[in-house]
């Protein structure tokens, strides 16, 4: 199909001249609204005007100026069907091949603090859309460019191939036009239901990053996609440095670990397996920290995902490849570092410089059959001046530090999930077992000895004292854990023959 003449009408305008004096040099014949074509006579391209095409003044203050019969017959005529352009003919009407447009900036204005809601209903843009679906429905006959970054791909083509678009390349981009329409409507009805927090329809609006080496098995196709309108996403401001290709099992423990690394101002390591904290610690050092992560249990921490919240120095790089570390996160790595990480081509290798460390209030979406689940995300970590001791001994000092540190990381762990704290390190760590007690046991015999003077975080209550009696067996000295079970008082009871300290939260941490 030959392209001789094309309708522009952009918003964003970056690289548009450039392009359009390429269409010009081609002969083609560009049409222009008025804001668009004013730019472009700036620009010294020649231009003829939407009102000059539909002999039709704008009106409302240029809230109407596409919206006419002449023009969208021009985009809507099927160039094989005989009928149509016999209409066309007889009401004078040339043919629209190209239709280049990209629409107001909705999103970005409803984002920004303290638009007047005026201000953010005028940039709903209506005969943009309109006339990009109708191109768009009419790729047979018409092509659509809705990207900016597409111009220059548009450009290649019709020079190559003397003014022509295949129907492969029309066809791609009505794809592109209509997803471009179908994220816009989903970013205004999104604005218009921001009121409800659970509305009666969502719009999900995703946008690839990039295609992964393969999903859960090499069998499984996977890609990651971010939210549109996103300010952040898991690979934002992310580089990475070297290593194979991030794998859809690489981002679930990057996940995990980054947010638990992120989650103390002190320096944190946090060591993730099967996006379980397989090990976490604090420290006076990063290094330390990491030594201490490690401890709890290095066998697990082979080809594990490691996150750390301080940059990382040669002797640190050198110490972690002494195991298999499958993803190493940091927000930075010195030169030594980085020489000694690419010296390991299986590791991958990411530096972080997002310098914004408050997670975003965004929902947590899960996937079930023929739909999703949606809630809000666990962010909220209770006030040690909230929790309640139950017990006739009181946790010391640095019970205390512990305890807290042990019910942080709980959030972390795939129920249900124990955890063995001692001195600001993990020590044990039970997850995902179907009975909390065999949680405790596993916890246990990943501490051994080192169970002895630990403490104990539960995600939720215990519902038998059993648990409770083996850890205080293998030497735990305090627990915390929400409370709320019917034979809380069991527990209790046998915290206080132990002369254990027990406290409760009043909130669970259920991670399935």
């Amino acid at each position: 199909m030959s392209i001789r003449r094309a309708l522009v009408s952009v918003s964003d305008k970056n690289g548009l001249t450039t392009r359009a004096t390429g269409l010009a040099e081609l002969g083609v014949e560009i049409v222009s609204t008025s804001g668009t074509a004013s730019f472009l006579r700036d620009a010294g391209v020649k231009v003829t005007t939407v009102e000059e095409l539909t002999g039709a003044p704008e009106l409302l203050g240029g809230r109407v100026k596409t919206l006419h019969p002449a023009l969208h017959a021009a985009i809507l005529a099927r160039r094989d069907h005989d009928d149509d352009m016999r209409s066309l003919e007889a009401a004078g009407i040339e043919p629209v091949d190209l239709v280049i447009c990209n629409l107001y900036p909705f999103r970005s204005v409803a984002m920004r603090r303290g638009v007047p809601e005026p201000e953010v209903i005028a940039n709903i843009d209506i005969g943009g859309p309109t006339m990009v679906r109708a191109a768009a429905k009419n790729f047979h006959s018409v092509a659509v460019v809705t990207e900016p970054d597409r111009y220059g791909f548009l450009l290649d083509e019709l020079r190559t191939s003397k003014g022509e678009l295949s129907l492969d390349t029309r066809r791609d981009l009505a794809a592109e036009a209509f997803a471009h329409v179908a994220s816009y409507d989903a970013a205004i009805a999104a604005w218009f239901s921001d009121t409800e927090p659970f509305p009666e329809r969502v719009a999900l609006d995703l946008i690839k990053v990039s295609d992964l080496t393969y999903g859960e098995n090499p069998h499984q196709r996977a890609a990651f996609y971010r939210e549109a309108g996103a300010r952040r996403h898991l690979l934002s401001r992310i580089e990475q440095l070297g290593g194979q290709p991030l794998s859809f099992n690489n981002l679930t423990d990057l996940q995990a670990a980054r947010t638990i690394a992120s989650a103390f101002q002190v320096p944190c390591c946090a060591v993730v397996k099967h996006a379980n904290p397989a090990g976490a610690a604090v420290g006076a050092t990063i290094e330390d920290a990491y030594e201490r992560a490690l401890a709890t249990d290095p066998q697990a921490a082979f080809g594990a995902v490691i996150a750390v919240n301080r940059p990382v120095g040669e002797a640190l790089a050198r110490r972690m490849l002494e195991t298999k570390v499958d993803l190493l996160f940091a927000p930075g790595y010195d030169d030594g570092a980085r020489e000694t990480l690419a010296a390991k081509a299986s590791t991958r290798v990411l530096e972080d410089r997002e310098r914004r460390k408050v997670s975003p209030g965004e929902r947590d979406i899960r996937r079930v059959l023929g739909g999703v689940l949606i809630q809000d995300r666990d962010l909220e970590v209770e006030d040690r001046a909230d929790m309640q001791v139950v017990t006739e001994t009181q946790p010391e000092k640095r019970e205390w530090d512990d305890l807290l540190f042990a019910w942080r990381i709980a959030h972390f762990v795939h129920s249900n999930a124990i955890v063995l704290v001692k001195d600001l390190a993990t020590v044990g760590v039970g997850a995902g077992q179907m009975s909390r007690v065999d949680a405790v046991r596993i916890a246990i015999e990943k501490a051994g000895n080192r169970a002895r003077g630990a403490v104990l975080a539960s995600d939720a209550f215990f519902p038998f004292d059993d648990g409770p009696k083996a850890a205080f067996a293998a030497g735990v000295t305090a627990a915390i854990q929400p409370g709320g079970s019917v034979r809380d008082a069991e527990v209790i009871a046998a915290a206080n023959a132990a002369g254990t300290a027990m406290v409760f939260t009043g909130r669970r941490h259920f991670l399935h």
